[in-house]
């Protein structure tokens, strides 16, 4: 007889998602503007946007839903 993990058919436990709260404090956020631009740093990765308007529009999504965003983005930069 072997002993290993046993599959059901019954609903996967729920993931465990942090508080925004939660979130949002693990990194510091900076924020650099520049003459054209700015950069947006959220612990030691750093994104430049050409445009202001563009960088605010993604914070505002990340402070929004960080662990989402954070995901996105760990994959764009990560791969």
């Amino acid at each position: 007889m072997a002993i290993g993990i046993v599959e059901t058919d019954g609903p996967s436990p729920k993931e465990y998602k942090p508080s925004n709260q939660e979130v949002l404090k693990e990194y510091e956020i900076r924020l650099k503007f520049l003459s054209r631009g700015m950069i947006i740093s959220v612990g030691c990765k750093e994104i430049a946007f050409s445009e202001t308007k563009e960088g605010l529009e993604e914070l505002n999504k990340y402070l929004t839903n960080p662990h989402e965003e954070q995901q996105k983005w760990y994959k764009l930069l990560n791969n």
